[in-house]
């Protein structure tokens, strides 16, 4: 089983940076892709980027060129780098683990990621 966790959410304005880290313990060796979600309240879990055992990073239109995910090796830290932050980012972020391959934003599917964090709240507001 794998324990993640994130954490570097918090408020800014908007224009501003923020940097999200998601910490993993346990067996991480089989994982495919990670996956840094966000949802709001009323709206589906939408994946914003990911991470595949490639290194090929992906992300959706909503945040490219704004924010930008890394790894260190053998997934024992995820990042997210957000800059430019924009109200409509205000979210509660969530990193997530897959043993099947999958790529931001076309080829996401919930069912395949067994492994989640708590989350952690990012508020863009003036």
């Amino acid at each position: 089983q794998l324990h993640l966790a994130e954490s570097g959410g918090g408020s800014v304005q908007p224009g501003g940076s923020l940097r999200l880290t998601c910490t993993t313990r346990g067996y991480a060796y089989d994982i495919s892709c990670m996956v840094w979600f966000r949802q709001v309240p009323g709206k589906e879990r939408e994946g914003v980027a990911s991470f595949d055992n490639y290194g090929v990073a992906s992300y959706a239109d909503s945040v490219k060129d704004r924010f930008t995910i890394t790894e260190d090796n053998a997934w024992n830290t995820l990042y997210l780098e957000m800059n430019s932050l924009k109200p409509e980012d205000s979210a509660m972020y969530y990193c997530a683990a897959s043993r099947v391959w999958c790529q931001v934003p076309d080829y996401i599917r919930l069912s395949d990621f067994r492994d989640w964090g708590q989350g952690t709240q990012v508020t863009v507001s003036s």
